[in-house]
C-alpha cells in the first residue's frame, strides 16, 4: 500500500504545491488571495513546506516594500507528483466509469 506523503496530505499544503506548480511562482499576498486563508495559517504552513525543502523563498526589491516570493522546488514538485500518483493508485477506476460521477462518490 503507497504511503501519503504527511506533509502534503494537509489540505491547505497541498493547494499551495499544486498551485506553486501552476504559477511557478507567487507573493505572499498572492498565495493568500488565491487560496483564500489568513496570514498566520499561510506563514505556518508556508514555513512547514520550507523547512522541507518543498518551497523556496526569493526577495526581491522594487518600487516600495521588498517582496518574498515563493516557488516549488525540484524536491517539492517531485513530492507533489508522488502524491497525487500515490492517490490514483489508492482510487482505481473501472475502465468504463465516470471519473467524476454527479453524486462525487467514485464507482467501483
Amino acid at each position: 500500500m503507497d504511503i501519503l506523503d504527511p506533509l502534503l496530505h494537509q489540505p491547505l499544503r497541498t493547494q499551495l504545491a499544486a498551485f506553486l506548480a501552476g504559477a511557478g511562482e507567487a507573493s505572499f499576498s498572492e498565495l493568500k488571495r488565491n487560496l483564500q486563508v489568513s496570514d498566520g495559517n499561510l506563514d505556518s504552513h508556508l514555513k512547514k513546506l520550507i523547512a522541507a525543502d518543498y518551497v523556496g523563498l526569493r526577495r526581491h526589491d522594487g518600487p516600495g516594500r521588498a517582496q518574498t516570493c515563493y516557488s516549488l522546488t525540484p524536491t517539492g514538485l517531485d513530492a507533489l507528483n508522488r502524491y497525487v500518483q500515490a492517490l490514483h493508485r489508492l482510487l482505481p477506476l473501472d475502465a468504463g466509469a465516470s471519473a467524476a460521477p454527479a453524486d462525487g462518490v467514485l464507482a467501483r
